[in-house]
């Protein structure tokens, strides 16, 4: 039952993605999806947008109606749960910290100030 559920969802959601891409934008031209003015004749004067309206939304009802069954048989067909066969680790008893003597203190080199360098002198340019 899931498995075909889950086919039927599938194939819900790449029709409602195509039925969607193949519809145009409301300052497009009806007539140019099918050559020009043939397409006014096979679905009246306002073209398909009708009928692709409706489609599209029995087809997210669909979609709506295939999640929601999903959702509701995947939360409800176990009664098991991930940690059901997790166990408590048992405590674990620390060791006391080792007391260790410090290392002795090694003085640091003298550091001189920092010096500013020599401007340099360029060939041919007087210096200011």
């Amino acid at each position: 039952m899931v498995t075909i559920l889950t086919i039927i969802h599938i194939l819900i959601c790449v029709f409602l993605v195509s039925i969607v891409l193949l519809q145009h934008g409301k300052g497009a031209d009806v007539g140019a999806t099918f050559g020009g003015g043939g397409g006014e004749s096979l679905f009246g004067t306002e073209g398909p947008v009708p009928i692709m309206n409706k489609i599209t939304t029995a087809v997210a009802i669909l979609f709506m109606v295939t999640s929601i069954s999903l959702a509701y048989i995947s939360a409800h067909s176990t009664t098991s749960s991930v940690m059901g066969d997790y166990s408590a680790p048992a405590p674990v008893e620390q060791a006391a910290p080792v007391s260790e003597p410090l290392p002795e203190r090694v003085p640091m080199p003298a550091t001189t100030p920092y010096e500013e360098p020599a401007p340099a002198q360029f060939p041919g340019k007087a210096s200011e």
